[in-house]
């Protein structure tokens, strides 16, 4: 029941090269960041990354980026990262375009066992009709786009209204930052940081979380408790120092 590891490099000492990883945090809010240090310094490298966004070039999974270790991005926003941008377009890096709520929900499929649902979210664009541009190639034509999704009409209380078919995702690896956790792997996030790490440590199937406080099972009260620890394999308690390393994505002074 004790899933505290040494360290982070021993947490993420076994992921593969080729492995998918779902991310938590939202811009530079509640990110995994010694996790992606641990894995940068480790080498992998060909990694699809599950994330609301890549970080920014210096931080985040921006360090992967910068370093070359993506193959494959699925995102819903990006528009902080200007090395991102120069991939995608150069044909070097691979990105799947998805609105943030049907990512959401995705990810949270991903982890109840629900293989695919129906959101009226992208009817009539090309999210269900397919052709958005996933790879380009170096001469900056498209050489993998977004296949046609499957469309159904239902009834609802509105009358009848089209829906388009969405696949969970589940990856091989989850990475999250949480603010308290214990031994058995519960988890609490502070604040805003309560983004899409739930969801990335839900859709893992083994999930890593660094935690800024580490308690002894009992001390969370379980009404408090945002993630249980049945989703979380490991557990990796942070020094002050790096519980304290905290960016801002983009600071805007008077």
């Amino acid at each position: 029941m004790d899933k505290v590891v040494e360290s982070a490099a021993a947490a993420v000492a076994d992921i593969p090269d080729g492995a998918t990883l779902s991310v938590g945090g939202f811009g530079l809010c509640g990110i995994p960041s010694v996790l992606i240090e641990a894995v940068l310094e480790a080498g992998t490298t060909d990694l699809e990354a599950v994330s609301n966004n890549c970080g920014v070039d210096d931080w985040g999974l921006g360090r992967l980026l910068m370093a070359k270790r993506l193959r494959r991005m699925v995102a819903s926003y990006v528009g902080e990262n200007k090395e991102f941008a120069r991939q995608y377009l150069s044909g070097e890096l691979e990105v799947e375009l998805t609105p943030q709520g049907t990512l959401a929900e995705r990810m949270r499929a991903g982890g109840s066992g629900i293989p695919a649902f129906f959101t009226a979210t992208g009817v009539g664009t090309q999210v269900a009709e397919g052709g958005l541009p996933w790879k380009y190639d170096t001469a900056g034509d498209v050489q993998v786009a977004s296949p046609p999704k499957q469309t159904q009409v239902f009834t609802s209380q509105d009358g009848d209204r089209e829906y388009v078919l969405e696949h969970a995702i589940v990856a091989d690896y989850g990475l999250v930052r949480a603010w308290k956790g214990d031994r058995h792997g519960n988890l609490i996030y502070r604040d805003s940081a309560r983004n899409f790490n739930p969801l990335a440590a839900m859709c893992g199937r083994m999930t890593i979380a660094e935690v800024e406080e580490l308690v002894e099972p009992g001390e969370l009260n379980p009404n408090d408790v945002h993630t249980p620890g049945v989703y979380v394999q490991r557990v990796v308690a942070l020094t002050a120092e790096q519980a304290a390393d905290k960016r801002i994505e983009k600071r805007t002074v008077s």
